[in-house]
């Protein structure tokens, strides 16, 4: 067990990340066990609101959102440095075996394999079951977007969009991270997509104070929502073994990867509608206002129940790919 330990603070072994996989197809983020992102989450909550009684005008809210992204990401990142120089420390009997197990489950809490894919389903079993009314409220709990006026292909057209942002966000880029930086800095971009999805919008309440953490998610997410556009043309090619399909989801990346206002959710699901052969995107409201985005993709059918499932194994076989490279990756940096 002590192989499992990292040898450095800021790499892990490649078995850490082939048991954390699966660790998290066996038993996902259950509820009764407590996860980072969820203490993140009360934390940012809490500091929020202890900012907010110090900075009052536009341009203060903006310095606080800067003091909050240090804050949280500074507090994540040397929480679990320090936890690992522990454990590197005083490593020896069972607390060798306690130590490995927690390493794997920290690892484990930083990918989220199979709640995307299960969130997924039970939106697109919801459907299948005719209860319209219990598949807006499934993907109400993994959008931001208003779902109670969607319509059947609305919903599977934002399911499909959240699938691929969240292959993003949810498990290529911790991968990523995992393998530059090791826990820190997995946990680290866990605490900015955590900040992002808290407090990144541009509403009343958030457009300024939320500017520092909108903006730093963009950037840590560039290069991984690229590897994500790629692994996604990937699994088009392995799963349908056809050229064309891989070709069409190369070109709509290529075409229409920029009709986001995220600079880097549209790479993915611009992937993702090429090869589905559907078009996503398109106006949308949040929180009753109106917003006119641009269209991604083409429709070349509208069978969008069964685009949504081909999505789903999309999402798995590229999340199986990137667990491989990473690993790959892993056994010649840490060897």
């Amino acid at each position: 067990m002590k192989e499992l330990i990292p040898v450095s603070a800021f790499s892990i072994a490649p078995a850490v990340l082939i048991l954390a996989f699966i660790v998290d197809l066996a038993i996902g983020d259950p509820r009764w066990l407590p996860h980072p992102v969820r203490l993140m989450g009360g934390a940012i909550t809490q500091v929020e609101a202890f900012l907010r009684k110090i900075f009052k005008t536009p341009k203060e809210e903006k310095v606080a959102g800067v003091f909050l992204v240090m804050i949280i990401v500074g507090l994540a990142f040397s929480s679990i440095l320090f936890l690992i120089q522990v454990i590197q420390t005083f490593v020896s009997g069972i607390i060798i075996f306690l130590s490995s197990a927690l390493i794997v489950l920290l690892t484990s809490s930083t990918i989220a394999i199979r709640e995307l894919i299960n969130s997924g389903r039970q939106v697109i079993d919801a459907i299948e079951m005719g209860n319209l009314e219990m598949a807006r409220a499934k993907l109400s709990m993994i959008v931001g977007r208003d779902t109670h006026h969607l319509s059947e292909n609305e919903i599977f057209k934002a399911t499909i969009e959240t699938l691929s942002e969240n292959l993003s966000d949810g498990i290529v880029a911790p991968l990523f991270y995992l393998v530059i930086g090791g826990l820190p800095f997995a946990i680290a971009y866990k605490a900015i997509n955590t900040l992002d999805s808290m407090v990144g919008y541009k509403n009343e309440r958030y457009l300024y104070f939320g500017w520092a953490s909108a903006r730093l998610d963009d950037f840590v997410n560039y290069i991984p929502a690229r590897i994500t556009g790629l692994l996604i043309i990937i699994s088009f090619l392995v799963v349908f073994r056809s050229f064309h399909i891989a070709q069409q989801s190369f070109r709509i990346m290529l075409r229409d990867g920029g009709n986001h206002p995220s600079p880097n959710s549209g790479i993915p699901e611009a992937a993702m509608a090429g090869g589905l052969g559907v078009r996503l995107g398109g106006p949308a409201t949040y929180g009753g206002i109106l917003f006119k985005k641009p269209y991604i993709g083409e429709a070349r059918h509208q069978n969008y129940c069964a685009a949504s499932k081909v999505a789903i194994s999309i999402v798995w076989h590229s999340s199986v790919f990137a667990v491989i490279i990473s690993s790959i990756a892993l056994y010649i940096f840490y060897y």
